[in-house]
């Protein structure tokens, strides 16, 4: 069996399992495409702040492909005595560590973009010489921005995009969100550019401003999302947006065995699977081995996601148990 077949002790179905080698290949391609983005940009960045914040912002980029890749090497180890849960938050804490390097970084970038206007700096873009000819370095700018932003936005960004789902992946999530979102800072950078030529001194600064509030904004809202998960929050959808519906599934198959009287289920989202108490009060005063083993296996088997299942007979309901599946 390979690596890609099984996280955790959750084999994974075909159609999570080409998403997530697709994924991969993403990633290797993500990092592969920036780098040499990376590289370009470097080479024409000048003395514009809104071009050397769009460059940062290229760096700073990397970092949920490579937390991404990362996170697959320990999600992969089955569950053991020392960690009976298994390795999925790692998934989480690389989330979190984009989120927190994002947001820290895109503070400073815009504490920097603040001063420069209010010290009103006037950038300069000088000329270079190309195949014998004096061009100006703006137009070098402007035509690589408008380049390197084909993949983010058209490429993988959008194929990320689809894959996040299918593997209820809210890093790989964030990571396309990102990239779509790339638009923005070329338009930003292009502007800011061309304002120089203009003579309009304080739209570069006011570009690198625009930009580096951009990856402020990323890095709250990942920071946010991935703190709120790792604090053992209800089990959400993949954008974050709306309480899991499996939750109502599996309190719905609950309710349908007839020794059941009262249904409620605790699901925490480990990072892609689901650790699932389940809670019943049956009829009767007795609940029979057979019956619990049927009613766990019924709850796995209504999606891939479920890792774990705990049937808990009990008197009654005890506080913070979700008895309705609904948000």
């Amino acid at each position: 069996m390979t690596s890609l077949q099984r996280i955790g002790r959750t084999e994974l179905p075909d159609e999570q399992r080409n998403a997530l080698r697709r994924a991969i290949k993403w990633e290797w391609f993500t990092i592969a495409y920036t780098s040499v983005t990376i590289a370009v940009i470097a080479l024409v960045v000048g003395n514009s702040q809104a071009m050397r914040t769009a460059w940062i912002e290229d760096m700073l980029s990397l970092i949920p492909q490579v937390a991404f890749l990362v996170a697959l090497i320990f999600i992969r180890r089955a569950p053991s005595v020392k960690h009976p849960y298994g390795l999925h938050r790692v998934m989480g804490i690389g989330h979190l560590v984009a989120g927190v390097a994002l947001l820290a970084v895109g503070l400073n970038l815009a504490v920097e973009a603040v001063t420069g206007l209010l010290a009103r700096e006037h950038p300069t873009i000088g000329t270079v010489q190309l195949f014998g000819q004096t061009i100006w370095l703006g137009w070098l700018m402007v035509a690589v921005m408008a380049v390197v932003i084909v993949g983010p936005v058209f490429l993988y960004g959008p194929a990320k995009a689809k894959l996040a789902p299918v593997l209820h992946n809210k890093l790989l999530y964030a990571d396309a969100d990102m990239a779509k979102a790339d638009w923005q800072t070329t338009v930003a950078s292009i502007v800011g550019v061309l304002g120089v030529g203009a003579g309009v001194w304080w739209l570069d600064g006011a570009a690198a401003l625009v930009i580096s509030l951009g990856i402020v904004w990323d890095g709250w809202r990942n920071t946010k999302t991935a703190v709120i998960d790792l604090m053992d929050q209800r089990a959400r959808t993949y954008d974050s947006a709306h309480p899991h519906p499996l939750a109502g599934d599996v309190i719905s198959t609950m309710r349908s065995r007839p020794w059941v009287k009262e249904a409620g289920v605790r699901m925490r989202d480990q990072g892609q699977v689901f650790h699932i108490e389940a809670f019943v009060v049956p009829h009767r005063g007795k609940v029979s081995l057979s019956d619990s083993t049927d009613l766990a296996a019924r709850i796995t088997g209504l999606d891939w996601k479920v890792q774990d299942v705990v049937i808990i007979p009990t008197e009654e309901m005890p506080d913070g148990v979700d008895t309705s599946g609904r948000g």
